[in-house]
């Protein structure tokens, strides 16, 4: 069938349709010998850097030997716990708990940034439905996500449900509110080349601001996955799933068996995993900070 669209609305759509990469900057397609190695060695030695620093604090906490825990066993220092923990590995008991423990932040964060995202969406655009929740959105941001448990026990039970329930709640309103704040900061001059352009109601969002918020949205994501992993923790902490093993019933039976060093080495594995997340959500924001021109290069010519 026959395009039958004039010459001047097909140059508008092509101007519509590219609205959003107005102001983006160039994308390399070269490789350098050698610069895939220099951006992978400089991504990850800061996070070595980090877990380093971790393990010299166990070292010198192992040294002082507080409150004498060091000569009673209760302490041991970070090789003997690596040690016991390289040996934990070895077995599925570890590697269960770590999936189980993934599997749950995944599913709820996913929940959070799907309801969050509506939320700020829908908000960001109403004017009088903004101006009714939008104390309501910062105030469930702010308030601790222990305070909801007792709730979320007695709605749901001891189950992974009150778990899910209290990191969206945890989760959500930042999501939320990084996308109204990326909406909000939209340029009123974008704004008005769109309505030129003939965009109005669901395709000015859908193709310019939605896009022009996306480096708010970004971080509002980014802090939503913190208040979401933190509530996690607290959650398998606090609810006691019988047959569900986890990171927290791990930490709650090193607890019950006063291993300090068996607590620490679960510690390490819950931080690891969390530096793994937020250097994917670093280099996104890279990737889009790149890609609308707001970095430098600044590499040697």
């Amino acid at each position: 069938m026959a395009d039958t669209r004039t010459p001047q609305a097909a140059s508008q759509n092509t101007a519509i349709a590219g609205l959003d990469s107005l102001e983006l900057g160039d994308v390399g397609t070269g490789r350098e010998p050698g610069l895939i190695a220099r951006k992978a060695w400089s991504a990850t030695w800061p996070k070595l850097l980090a877990i380093a620093l971790v393990l010299g604090a166990w070292q010198l906490f192992y040294l002082i030997n507080f409150h004498g825990d060091t000569s009673t066993g209760l302490v041991k220092g970070p090789g003997a716990g690596l040690a016991g923990l390289w040996d934990q590995a070895q077995h599925a008991q570890l590697w269960q708990a770590i999936g189980n423990t993934v599997r749950t932040a995944v599913v709820g964060y996913l929940l959070a940034m799907l309801i969050g995202s509506l939320i700020g969406a829908i908000v960001s655009r109403i004017p009088p439905l903004r101006a009714a929740t939008g104390s309501i959105i910062s105030g469930l941001q702010t308030m601790p996500s222990i305070a909801w448990f007792p709730f979320a026990i007695i709605l749901f039970g001891t189950s992974e449900s009150a778990i899910l329930f209290v990191m969206v709640l945890g989760a959500a309103p930042s999501i939320a509110n990084g996308l109204i704040t990326g909406v909000d900061y939209t340029p009123v001059l974008l704004l008005r080349a769109g309505r030129t352009m003939g965009l109005r109601g669901v395709a000015l969002y859908r193709h310019l601001i939605l896009p022009a918020s996306l480096p708010a949205y970004l971080a509002g994501l980014k802090q939503g996955w913190a208040f979401a992993w933190r509530s996690l923790m607290a959650g398998e902490l606090l609810v006691i799933i019988v047959g569900n093993l986890s990171l927290g019933i791990l930490l709650n039976n090193a607890q019950d068996n006063q291993d300090l060093t068996g607590a620490i080495s679960i510690m390490i594995v819950i931080l690891v995993i969390g530096i793994v997340v937020d250097t994917i959500f670093t280099k996104t924001d890279l990737a889009v900070r790149r890609r609308r021109g707001l970095l430098t290069d600044t590499r040697p010519a």
